[in-house]
């Protein structure tokens, strides 16, 4: 199947694998940035993308087979090229055996003024491990490292061998989510201040640089003919690529300041514009109500901003309006303390963070009951997992004491 947006993991593309009965073998939601060397002129240059929502499982992927072959992912997009994830598994446990990314360096539209126009293959070992029945998730950032590719995947979660067609209960959790970490890029820093930061994509894998803070949560909100048709509290960062005067590229990151933020829209009964605008930045989101199923989600997101004025085109715009995020049943709010990804194309990505929205039906100026994001609900999972688990074990103690008195009075009889 293609990729589509998976609300329940920031704007994580969605992929299953099936076999010639219609089974499921494998499931991933996943989010992929690259940055790629090439040559031009011969002169070092580098690409920055995403994989894209339209990228498509066919025709490489396979389930395998279980004597001969072993399942496979293999993700293709734009003019050729392909990420693809072979696994394999032990008694107890399954990995990705081997990641291998295949670029077509004629492809212009990613590679600007390549000079040397051929297929490209770059490839590492053993990234991913998880124990069999659970679902492998990784939430911060996983740099892999080949030779002129740079992969840095989020907003991981997937399974292979799966047993019934969808993810395990249990779960195996990565490394880099077990332990604290700074988000980082592998980028250069070249000005950063509280709210801006401007990065040069390397000439070489230098060590990674932090991103500058989350930003602060602002509370917007627009007003309609029949009151407050839009309640919105979140922590809001542009992420944006773009390529400089030179030829290379460039990253810009701008943390919107809540009261330095103009909130304005419009509303209809099954539309709602949001628009945020601080400083020369403005974003728009575009909420839609789908009144079959009587839920809010949002469709489209619009960008415009000026770029540092080593960019090569000082005025950046970008829209996507086939996106299916943020999504609740009208009357409640959708919440999630997680930081979410919202893809608006492979160079411009809008960051929110502890984001709670309700649309067209608002009590005053309070949010409803709130629908927690997938991710949310995973993160609470794990305790009550633990608890369950504390209190059978002290189920079994408490009847093996009583059990243990009984036995001790059984000889003895009353005087």
């Amino acid at each position: 199947s293609g990729g589509s947006a998976a609300c329940f993991l920031q704007v994580s593309s969605s992929f299953d694998v099936k076999d010639k009965t219609g089974k499921v073998c494998i499931i991933a939601n996943l989010t992929a940035a690259f940055t790629v060397e090439y040559k031009s002129n011969g002169q070092k240059q580098f690409a920055h993308f995403f994989l894209p929502q339209n990228a498509t499982t066919q025709p490489h992927s396979s389930c395998g087979d279980s004597n001969t072959s072993n399942p496979i992912l293999a993700l293709s997009f734009g003019a050729g090229h392909l990420l693809r994830l072979n696994f394999s598994k032990t008694v107890d446990k399954y990995q990705v055996e081997q990641l291998t990314f295949r670029y077509n360096l004629s492809d212009t539209t990613l590679f600007h003024n390549s000079t040397e126009g051929k297929m490209m293959e770059a490839s590492q070992k053993s990234v991913i491990q998880a124990h069999l029945d659970t679902e492998y998730r990784c939430i911060n950032s996983k740099h892999i490292l080949m030779k002129h590719v740079n992969i840095t995947f989020s907003n991981v979660t997937l399974e292979a061998f799966l047993t019934n067609g969808t993810f395990s209960r249990n779960m195996t959790e990565c490394s880099e989510d077990m332990v604290p970490t700074t988000t980082v890029v592998p980028t250069t820093p070249k000005q950063t201040t509280a709210k801006h930061t401007t990065s040069q994509v390397p000439t070489a894998s230098p060590a990674p640089t932090a991103l500058p803070p989350n930003p602060a949560v602002g509370r917007y909100n627009v007003t309609g003919t029949n009151g407050t048709c839009v309640l919105a509290s979140m922590g809001l960062q542009l992420n944006i690529t773009y390529q400089k005067k030179d030829e290379k590229m460039g990253l810009d990151l701008l943390n919107f300041i809540p009261h330095n933020t103009t909130a304005s829209g419009k509303c209809d009964n099954t539309s709602a514009f949001l628009n945020l605008t601080f400083e020369k930045t403005k974003i728009i989101f575009h909420f839609v109500l789908n009144a079959s199923s009587d839920k809010f989600f949002l469709q489209g997101v619009t960008v415009s901003t000026t770029l540092p004025s080593e960019a090569k085109a000082p005025i950046f715009e970008a829209s996507n309006n086939s996106m299916s995020e943020l999504r609740a049943t009208v009357g409640n709010s959708y919440k999630c303390s997680a930081e979410e990804n919202l893809q608006v194309t492979d160079k411009a990505l809008v960051n929110v963070f502890n984001v709670q929205v309700q649309v067209f039906k608002v009590d005053g100026d309070k949010f409803g009951a709130v629908e927690e994001c997938q991710l949310d609900e995973n993160n609470m999972l794990i305790p009550i997992i633990v608890g369950a688990a504390l209190a059978g074990l002290v189920l079994i103690v408490l009847i093996a004491y009583l059990s243990g008195r009984r036995r001790s009075h059984a000889g003895y009889q009353t005087i």
